[in-house]
């Protein structure tokens, strides 16, 4: 008899553990059946879509603008006369870069700098960069110094520089080696060629000796694709819009999944 109670206290003590076991098992069942939250599945394809808008626009934000930001981040060169950040110019062209740049600024007191970049993205205006490169390593004192850039990829240029600069060398040559020296050359891969011939002319210039002719396209029928100062100022793009509304929506996409998981729970 005692056994046989016991027997009874521990089955009646096993069957509320049971029933509670079963009763977890509903419960998850349930949790697991239950439909998804809308607004859930609303916040999950717009983090889907915001993932394939950053991942298409990360060719846009990658390595050329750290190049850009490369650029504007390093001091003025003060042994150099180049920052080669596209990395085309040979060891030959950067010691005559050096070496005639280095006796222009002896002889005549113009410092001129040569910029290449692979590609321009956040500041697409060759003419604005080359402006911002200027006064970020010269700050106020531009008068006697100028910059020659080249973007490899678009085969374009730019020429600037300060007041005293731009009116030693005359507006009109600055747009002739923009417009000729640097996208002809590059048109044709010969980078190096084009700012050996650009510096070339304007050396020439400032140094009071005969300025050499612009080279010309031997395909009259290619069209160029380089734009030209004007062409640039005209039609300038609002990249940092896109850059805003980016950072707008990782912003928003989260907040909305977790509103989401909140509302389901």
């Amino acid at each position: 008899m005692a056994c046989s109670a016991q027997l009874q206290r521990s089955g009646l003590a096993a069957r509320p553990a049971a029933m509670n076991s079963r009763r977890s098992v509903v419960v998850r069942a349930q949790q697991q059946q239950r439909p998804p939250s809308p607004l859930s599945d609303a916040a999950r394809r717009a983090a889907a879509g915001a993932a394939a808008v950053l991942l298409a626009a990360a060719p846009l934000t990658g390595a050329a603008l750290a190049n850009e930001f490369d650029v504007l981040g390093e001091p003025a060169p003060t042994n150099t006369y180049y920052v080669d950040d596209a990395g085309v110019l040979s060891k030959s062209t950067r010691s005559e870069v050096n070496k005639k740049l280095r006796l222009l600024e002896t002889t005549t007191g113009y410092r001129v700098e040569v910029v290449t970049v692979r590609k321009l993205e956040f500041e697409t205006d060759a003419y604005a960069f080359a402006d911002k490169v200027l006064d970020n390593w010269y700050g106020s004192a531009t008068d006697k110094k100028g910059v020659v850039l080249m973007v490899t990829t678009n085969k374009e240029g730019a020429v600037t520089g300060g007041k005293g600069f731009v009116a030693a060398v005359t507006e009109d040559l600055l747009d002739s080696v923009a417009s000729d020296n640097i996208p002809i050359f590059a048109e044709e891969e010969k980078f190096n060629a084009a700012i050996l011939t650009s510096i070339e002319r304007i050396d020439a210039q400032l140094s009071g000796n005969p300025v050499p002719e612009a080279p010309r396209r031997n395909d009259a029928v290619r069209q160029r694709t380089y734009k030209t100062k004007e062409e640039t100022e005209k039609t300038k793009t609002v990249t940092s819009t896109v850059v805003l509304t980016l950072l707008l929506i990782a912003c928003i996409v989260p907040m909305l999944q977790y509103y989401g998981y909140t509302a389901r729970d």
